[in-house]
């Protein structure tokens, strides 16, 4: 059984629509029982940066992911939102002066432009944080062995050696600590780099599912299999449109990778090699889904659509 490409862009208008009230909920101006007060600058910047934006992919992954062992649909949105707070802090964070520098995002101004740099550093701080407290909680579920896996496994992709490190290493290759020369990466460290800035959110969602489900190890792997392809494919189509894009559509700048200097796969491969790389990759994310069948159809639409996604 396939997922029709209608069928598919109303699953991920429904979770999207979801996340939205649930992130609206989560950010309303009432303290949580241990929150001294919210301040209002600060909850208007983070809901300036985590409402209305957005097609919500790594929320609709998680969901997707656990309905393959049926989970609750409430818990799963819960996780989606709070791996989209540690994105939306990313988001913050990147477009600062200090990092990429950059005014537009999802066409709006970004959050340092809309207020300021110390609002949108605060803001970013507090999405982080507020990830963990969602996580945490109780109603995402019921075992709190469960719930400590899936906090472990957010923060080990959202830091150090995931997220945060892929972000210090895509700083240091654009020659932020040598004089501003870029590095000569090969293509390995390029795909570490890629793996850890872009790579580690998307994998996390698809093993979110797997962690709430409490999956098989046999039926984890897969599940991290998938994600690892689709984090792959997501970062070279992204790099493709950075390329053959055009600020407008893409609701930021375009060809800032270039003009950064800034290594690639498709930098390295050419643009008609990266195109046969991501259809690779499409087919080795359907691959690792065949021990869920038909269940995964979804899934394997999903990477269809992240490989081929225009903005």
């Amino acid at each position: 059984m396939t997922v029709s490409g209608d069928a598919f862009s109303s699953q991920l208008g429904s979770v999207a629509a979801d996340t939205e009230a649930l992130i609206n909920t989560l950010l309303a101006p009432n303290p949580c029982v241990g929150e001294i007060a919210r301040p209002q600058r600060l909850l208007e910047a983070m809901r300036y940066s985590s409402l209305g934006g957005g097609k919500r992919i790594r929320p609709f992954l998680v969901v997707a992911s656990a309905d393959l062992f049926a989970v609750p649909r409430q818990r799963s949105l819960m996780a989606g939102a709070a791996l989209e707070f540690i994105h939306c802090y990313s988001l913050i964070h990147d477009d600062l002066p200090a990092m990429d520098n950059d005014d537009l995002r999802r066409g709006r101004p970004t959050a340092h432009k809309a207020f300021d740099d110390a609002t949108a550093i605060l803001s970013g701080d507090s999405l982080l944080t507020f990830a963990f407290d969602i996580a945490s909680r109780p109603e995402i579920h019921p075992d709190a062995a469960v719930r400590i896996d899936l906090v472990r496994a957010l923060a080990r992709a959202a830091g150090i050696g995931g997220m945060a490190g892929g972000q210090m290493l895509d700083l240091a290759a654009e020659g932020r600590f040598s004089g501003g020369r870029p590095q000569a990466l090969d293509e390995a460290a390029i795909l570490t780099l890629q793996a850890m800035k872009t790579g580690a959110l998307l994998r996390f969602a698809c093993l979110a599912g797997a962690i709430l489900g409490q999956a098989t190890a046999n039926e984890r792997a897969a599940l991290e299999r998938y994600g690892e392809a689709i984090g792959k494919a997501f970062q070279i189509a992204d790099d493709l449109l950075d390329v053959e894009g055009d600020s407008a559509t893409l609701g930021k700048a375009a060809h800032k990778d270039a003009e950064a200097g800034k290594a690639t796969i498709v930098g390295i491969l050419g643009v008609p090699a990266a195109k046969e790389r991501l259809a690779a990759l499409v087919d080795e994310a359907k691959s690792a889904l065949r021990p869920f069948g038909a269940k995964a159809s979804i899934l394997a639409e999903a990477a269809q659509f992240i490989a081929s996604r225009n903005a």
